[in-house]
């Protein structure tokens, strides 16, 4: 049965492939994801996330996702009171099942940012365009005409292909990004306010997925984001809040992500210099509404950042499995006072 189980969670997957995306619970490590606008846009210079997703551990099969992104800002100078540009890439991959359906990804993201003067204000519009395979092989499923009455024997004939066609696509998205740093206009410890906003379509020119010997087709589906988050001190504390809400909407397909971290600051900033960033300890929960909760875990210290996240299932899914999802983050932001700093000034 659990076979069939696995059978019947896959196809479900293939079936719904067209109408949503793959997705991660720690939206924030994954920027270039969640909107376009958000390439170069940072506090540093150059920015490296690596994403790992263990999907429906208790599902007898492996669901894996990985993501690798990098961004830069080009021309920003050392007090973000100019206009410049941002330039991110990013690869992932995304394979699961007996059939090991993948999808690949190869993406490149270009930015314009719009600092206003020194006030902490920020508006980004960025643009994305990348390459996508997608491809599975079937010769290790069954199906339930293989089915004798006590057990799946695979050497009755399926009647069914043993390939799944490979095809590639071009994909286009596009996102309009905002920023408000209040620690770039106050130089007290405990009034840091930042809030960041952004909208953003991917999949804008519909790419036409071919899946059986280019004989039907269908096409991917746009998927609109839009996201608010908001990291605040508690004033006269060591702690602050980091709050956050996305929204995905992809065909007829609804998600929303949100919760709360606290942070415990155990090492301050440097206010005037900038030498020295916060380092601090969160731990928070998130809810993706109708489905599972989300306890996580995060650290920043001299510009490396790591997150760990489970996804707790809730829902009617969770009579067909009883496992979560198990996540992991590693980041890096060349700061001025970042481990491997490679800058030290600019004008």
């Amino acid at each position: 049965m659990k076979r069939a189980l696995t059978l019947a969670l896959a196809f479900c997957a293939l079936q719904s492939v067209n109408a949503q995306d793959l997705h991660f619970s720690q939206t924030a490590q994954t920027p270039l994801l969640i909107n376009p606008g958000a390439a170069g846009v940072f506090d540093g210079w150059e920015r490296v996330n690596i994403n790992h997703r263990n999907q429906w551990l208790g599902a007898g099969t492996q669901f894996m996702t990985t993501s690798i992104a990098a961004d830069v800002n080009l021309w920003k100078s050392r007090f973000n009171d100019k206009a410049h540009a941002g330039l991110g890439v990013m690869f992932y991959n995304d394979i699961g099942g007996d059939s090991k359906f993948g999808s690949q990804m190869g993406s490149l993201t270009l930015s314009g940012i719009i600092p206003m003067g020194r006030s902490g204000h920020i508006i980004s519009a960025g643009l994305q365009g990348g390459f996508g395979n997608r491809k599975a092989d079937l010769s290790s499923v069954t199906f339930m005409n293989q089915w004798d009455g006590a057990a799946f024997d695979p050497t009755i004939l399926s009647g069914e292909q043993n390939t799944a066609i490979s095809f590639a696509y071009m994909d286009a998205s596009a996102g309009l990004y905002y920023v408000y740093d209040g620690g770039q206009n106050s130089f007290s410890r405990n009034e840091d306010f930042k809030l960041q906003i952004g909208v953003a379509g991917y999949h804008l020119n519909r790419p036409e997925l071919k899946y059986t010997n280019g004989i039907s087709s269908d096409r991917l589906h746009r998927k609109f984001v839009a996201s608010a988050g908001v990291v605040a001190d508690i004033p006269g504390t060591v702690f602050a809040v980091d709050g956050s809400v996305v929204q995905f909407v992809q065909g007829g397909h609804f998600e929303t992500l949100l919760g709360m971290m606290v942070r415990y600051r155990f090492e301050n900033a440097t206010k005037i210099t900038g030498n020295s960033h916060d380092a601090f300890v969160g731990f928070g929960c998130y809810v993706r509404v109708q489905d599972g909760i989300i306890p996580s875990v995060m650290v920043d210290w001299r510009g490396f950042q790591f997150g760990m996240s489970y996804d707790v299932t809730l829902s009617p899914l969770r009579n067909a499995y009883r496992g979560g999802s198990l996540e992991f983050s590693l980041s890096y932001i060349n700061k001025n006072d970042a481990l491997f700093k490679t800058r030290k000034r600019r004008l």
